[in-house]
């Protein structure tokens, strides 16, 4: 199988752009669906066991057959609370060439002792008072002990 990826000009599928859920009204047709299928077999299994029980005799199937109808509702009732899987499915998005890298200028190294030097030689505001000048108290520890 020839797969081929198209290009969005080529493409005439539409561009998903949600993944919404069913609505809720399908979702619960369908389990009501469900459960009104798995519940319509509990009939024939009771018919059957009466035709095996007293039409021929045989208790052994008959009993069978009820056995086999006990679990139906409570299967029935698992089943159809159960949410349906989630499709996997190919859906059509944009996607911008990733091949492509996006154009980056030269990255320009920054020395510590360059900015340092750079903001010493600055003239267009006033500079802070240095904390390490003889006259300037030490900083406080908060014991005064």
């Amino acid at each position: 199988m020839d797969v081929k990826r198209s290009t969005r000009k080529n493409d005439d599928d539409p561009v998903l752009i949600t993944e919404a859920a069913v609505s809720f009204e399908d979702e619960f047709a369908a389990r009501k669906k469900r459960y009104s299928l798995i519940m319509a077999f509990r009939i024939p299994c009771l018919l059957l066991a009466g035709v095996f029980g007293i039409g021929f005799n045989w208790p052994w199937v008959a009993v069978a057959f009820i056995v086999l109808s006990v679990p139906l509702p409570w299967i029935a009732v698992l089943i159809a609370n159960d949410r349906p899987p989630k499709k996997s499915q190919k859906v059509s998005r944009y996607r911008a060439d990733r091949t492509a890298l996006p154009t980056i200028t030269e990255a320009q190294i920054i020395e510590a002792a360059e900015v340092l030097d750079a903001r010493s030689q600055r003239t267009d505001g006033p500079r802070q008072p240095q904390q390490d000048e003889p006259h300037h108290a030490p900083p406080r520890t908060g014991t005064d002990g």
